[in-house]
């Protein structure tokens, strides 16, 4: 049997992309679709006998003798790639003998069906794909898998790193996946939803057993574990960030790492300490809003119990870089918020901070209350840098106008490198590089790329200026002020974008 893995196309010009960042260290995505990496694994332990292939549309066009080749299409797909699944399907049906299989968010969270579409294999794939196996064999398939059920990760396969050879270079990172799950309940968030509320985690030295793999495999970098919220369930995750730094140590770091968590990271000294020690450089924040009023409206409570730009500053003092995400439309948000977010941003020193509306994903509890009181307009795209699909509080044409100012005013160049001066004075760089010839030379890459592209334009002065002060003040960082500077890139031709419509 022959299963072809198709990851389609995740539009270029968002904030989460990075594709106009990681074109500057000649690359061509951030990360690899970990999701059908783990189908991948799965079908490997269950099926060992088939043969298996990944085209990845951000790196790569789909071949036709790639579809000629399977027997079984599998694509995963989150909501905001559905544009390009609708344009893979046609191509897939023109195969008359070939089975297109479809999981991941954008099929899970939807009710409706998606024409051409034989199977969906939904929830998560340890319970579900096996059953569809053992019924595809048999002869007897079932149009839709899906189950409640959440799986002990502790049974999970590792990714199936063979479908990558040949691509790691394309992409800026790896990544991996530790825990599922989150124990907040914040109103507009899908993950307890998709995953539950009890964090689930996969066992230390199964975990451990994942990154060796990915090391036996040639990849030294960076490397992204994408969970949620890392400190889900922090006693797990204390027990396994010492032996985490052991492995590194023993292996002369040939990875750094960064992830996802909440805001009260900045609570436990002893957390923030044990992640610097284990090469973490960089962690995403859902900061969301200055406002009180919108953070209780929204159930972020342990946002509320912070000073959150000190929070910032103390996990930047620990060596890990912090990016953030924010949100305006909230129902208590006035025309005052664009100036205070603004505001807050700037102090907090976050240069990647990605600022978005308020997006109703399917199956929240915000979903559930702006649908009873008849406010949706329609499905969310995915999107949430121009599309409203609710009616909001605030006058919409305020809205739009008050996000776009605000997304011109952080990405201007004199208001973005003044963060990224602000994030260098509380920045203290613990991580440990050993990436070998590859590394240095992405780091070489991107400084030459960046110097043509910035240090020779209008706004040159700031770039300059920045190389300059970091080399002399803090040389430690000087690979971050580098990698911020091209970032800055990315989000200004995505905020062009934006605002011009």
């Amino acid at each position: 049997m022959n299963i072809l893995h198709v990851y389609p196309k995740i539009p270029e010009e968002t904030f989460w992309s990075l594709k106009k960042a990681v074109a500057f260290i000649g690359k061509k995505a951030a990360l690899p679709p970990l999701p059908l990496l783990t189908v991948s694994g799965i079908l490997k332990e269950f099926r060992p006998d088939w043969h298996q292939r990944l085209v990845d549309l951000n790196i790569e066009k789909l071949p036709e003798e790639d579809l000629e080749w399977a027997d079984l299409v599998f694509v995963s797909a989150m909501i905001i790639q559905e544009e390009s699944v609708h344009e893979l399907i046609p191509r897939f049906k023109k195969h008359e003998n070939l089975k297109v299989v479809a999981g991941g968010p954008l099929f899970t969270s939807q009710d409706t069906e998606t024409d051409g579409i034989d199977y969906f294999v939904l929830g998560e794939g340890e319970v579900t794909l096996p059953l569809f196996l053992d019924d595809f064999e048999a002869g007897k398939t079932k149009h839709r898998y899906e189950t409640d059920i959440k799986p002990d990760l502790a049974k999970t396969p590792p990714p199936n790193w063979d479908l990558l050879n040949g691509k790691f270079k394309h992409y800026s990172g790896m990544s991996v996946q530790y825990s599922r799950g989150c124990p907040h309940k914040c109103e507009f968030c899908d993950i307890r939803v998709m995953f539950g509320q009890t964090p689930r985690v996969k066992d230390n030295g199964q975990f451990i057993r994942e990154l060796e793999l990915l090391h036996d495999a040639g990849y030294k970098g960076s490397v992204f574990i994408v969970d949620d919220n890392f400190i889900g369930n922090k006693t797990r995750v204390k027990s396994l960030l010492p032996l985490l730094t052991d492995w590194l140590a023993q292996r002369k770091y040939p990875f750094k790492l960064m992830t996802e968590a909440s805001v009260n990271l900045a609570s436990d000294q002893d957390l923030m300490a044990s992640m610097s020690d284990a090469n973490f450089y960089k962690v995403f924040l859902g900061l969301e809003t200055p406002s009180l009023e919108a953070l209780t409206e929204c159930n972020k409570g342990q946002n509320v119990k912070l000073d959150l730009v000190e929070a910032v500053q103390k996990i930047q003092s620990h060596g890990m870089m912090v990016m953030s995400g924010h949100i305006v439309g909230f129902d208590s948000d006035d025309e005052s918020i664009f100036t205070r977010q603004i505001e807050f941003i700037q102090k907090t020193g976050v240069a990647i901070a990605m600022v978005g509306l308020l997006s109703v994903l399917p199956k929240t509890d915000l979903e559930k209350r702006l649908k009873n009181a008849k406010r949706l307009l329609s499905k969310t795209t995915g999107e949430n840098s121009n599309t409203l699909t609710f009616i909001p509080k605030m006058d919409k044409d305020v809205l739009m106008s008050g996000y776009y100012h605000l997304l011109k005013t952080i990405y201007a160049p004199k208001e973005y490198y003044k963060r990224i001066d602000v994030f260098l004075q509380h920045y203290k760089p613990t991580v440990r590089r050993k990436f070998g010839i590859v590394g240095l030379l992405g780091d070489l890459t991107a400084l030459m790329r960046g110097s043509l592209r910035l240090g020779f334009t209008k706004h040159g002065y700031y770039y300059w200026r920045l190389l300059v002060k970091t080399l002399l003040t803090k040389p430690k960082a000087f690979s971050e002020a580098v990698e911020l500077a091209i970032c800055g890139v990315h989000f200004r031709s995505v905020t062009k974008r934006i605002v011009s419509g």
